[in-house]
């Protein structure tokens, strides 16, 4: 049996009562490394509800110690600045003894990881999830931020982003480092497949945070289109503040009853849309390796992915069709191959798929492989 080690996470995200939904997938990789290990994640993060300048919660949730700060709001940045620092402080306080940090998106909490290490001797890696380092959008990072951002990097044993093409843009940045791709994790024994097929009503799905990146307006424009070639067919529109596209589907015209916007939804509420759907529609313009693509392939639904960032890296031949960003006409015609003679995998082995890839024990299996070769422990 492999040695069980004291991990902190060192979230820049994570969800809390400010956010809930905010960094969800830190939160399942850190219940994946749970399943070994004894884990303890910190967080911090401003709430405009808190009387004191601080407010520390300390919680087990899902068999993880959550250590998260509230920090009262300031529109002085060097305010902000020490408190956040007094902050992260007072929770390091609060842990005893810890084997390795586990950084979750580099900047600024990899700060924390580089002075622990050269102050207690605590080595880190890094798991990253932003899209910020790709092409054009790395353009906003500033001087300071890139700078520090490669001393970070340069010091971690493992820099583990999650799709091999965000470990390129990365490096491509000048981000030099050991790098090693850890995908994201899905809980294989709750999105399973489903069954058996709906009632003769197609069913199209979208679950995002509806950010523009997202292209939620082009699925519309195509869902319009598709009224004059499918006769009974639905569309659900999932996440953020979905109700906020009402205006833009009656200025195309899309017929309502047609059409589902359902704002955000626990994570455990969408799995029946999965399963219920005939195909999983993502018209993003960029990405990394979105949780929503291999939870529809667990549940055996197909996806229409736009081929961007590191989706393709975990798309394989029969679970769907990827696309060109931005391409409505391809979008459009791919709904239809799904609707008529697209020949797919099996959902039992779309899931298992999954489980070999994705799933908690892998992903506790590959975290635990990084955190013995940077203790030198095997």
């Amino acid at each position: 049996m492999k040695k069980s080690l004291r991990i902190l996470f060192l979230c820049s995200w994570y969800p809390s009562r400010v956010l809930p939904t905010n960094g969800d997938f830190i939160q399942r990789h850190a219940e994946a490394v749970a399943l070994m290990h004894k884990v303890v994640i910190i967080h911090v993060i401003s709430d405009k509800n808190v009387v004191q300048n601080i407010e520390i919660t300390d919680t087990i949730i899902n068999n993880i110690r959550t250590l998260i700060a509230y920090v009262k709001p300031t529109k002085n940045p060097l305010i902000k600045y020490f408190r956040y620092k007094k902050a992260h402080k007072q929770l390091l306080q609060k842990i005893k003894k810890i084997d390795i940090v586990h950084v979750h998106k580099l900047f600024p909490v990899g700060l924390i990881a580089l002075k622990l290490k050269r102050n207690n001797k605590v080595p880190y890696i890094i798991t990253e999830h932003h899209s910020r380092y790709h092409k054009p959008y790395n353009k906003q990072i500033g001087f300071i931020e890139k700078m520090w951002s490669k001393i970070i990097v340069k010091n971690a044993f493992y820099i583990a982003p999650v799709s091999t093409d965000l470990g390129k843009s990365m490096q491509n940045f000048g981000l030099v480092g050991n790098y090693y791709t850890v995908p994201n994790v899905i809980d294989t024994t709750q999105f399973l497949a489903k069954k058996e097929t709906n009632n003769g009503i197609f069913n199209i799905l979208h679950v995002s945070n509806m950010v523009a990146l997202k292209n939620v307006k082009g699925i519309l424009k195509v869902i319009k289109k598709l009224e004059s070639k499918i006769d009974d067919f639905h569309f659900y529109c999932i996440g953020g503040k979905a109700d906020s596209y009402k205006k833009i589907a009656i200025e195309l015209g899309v017929n309502s009853n047609t059409i589902s916007f359902i704002n955000q939804l626990p994570h455990n509420e969408l799995i029946s849309y999965f399963q219920n759907a005939n195909v999983f529609v993502l018209f993003s313009q960029t990405e990394n390796q979105p949780c929503v693509i291999p939870e529809s392939f667990s549940c055996g639904t197909p996806v229409i992915s736009t081929d961007v960032g590191g989706i393709s890296e975990y798309f394989p031949k029969g679970f769907g069709i990827l696309i060109e960003p931005n391409n409505e006409v391809e979008l459009l015609q791919a709904i239809l191959k799904i609707h008529t003679a697209f020949n797919r995998k099996s959902p039992i082995k779309m899931h298992q798929y999954v489980t070999d890839n994705f799933g908690k024990q892998q992903i506790c299996k590959e975290f635990t492989k990084l955190y013995l070769r940077t203790l030198k422990l095997n």
